[in-house]
């Protein structure tokens, strides 16, 4: 059996491939998909696709429809979702994705640092499972195999 896992969270650092690796080195049987982490490309879609739009609002609004097009098509064939919470960046998109998992009802997976308890406290209540670290998160998904 193989699991579909979406990495939700800011596309800024390479948190993404540090799951992945540490999947592989224990031989999960995981694949993976994400939001589109080409920054350029995810705040081009809307007039790549649409053409050029009268102003930045209007192009925000394009790029937004296609994102969130895409985020729900790919997070509907997954089966789990860990959503990533740093301290550096700021988490909106995170937190859309992390509630939208939730209301899906896909099983979810917060982690976050110990300083973001208290803002993510009814967020993290409601997700299955609420981590520190990447390694605790490959340690749930490890589990599921045993």
């Amino acid at each position: 059996m193989e699991l579909t896992v979406y990495l939700a969270g800011q596309i800024h650092d390479n948190w993404r491939e540090e799951v992945q690796r540490k999947a592989e080195e224990k031989n999960l049987p995981l694949a993976f998909v994400g939001p589109q982490t080409n920054h350029d490309r995810s705040d081009n879609i809307g007039e790549d696709i649409l053409g050029k739009q009268p102003g930045s609002v209007y192009k925000d609004d394009a790029a937004s429809d296609i994102n969130n097009f895409r985020t729900q098509v790919l997070m509907q064939k997954s089966d789990v979702v860990i959503a990533l919470f740093g301290e550096k960046y700021k988490q909106w998109n995170t937190a859309m994705d992390a509630s939208m998992a939730i209301a899906m009802n896909k099983p979810t997976i917060i982690v976050r640092p110990e300083s973001l308890i208290h803002p993510l406290k009814e967020l993290s209540n409601r997700a299955n499972v609420t981590v520190e670290t990447v390694d605790q998160a490959i340690d749930v998904l490890s589990y599921i195999f045993e």
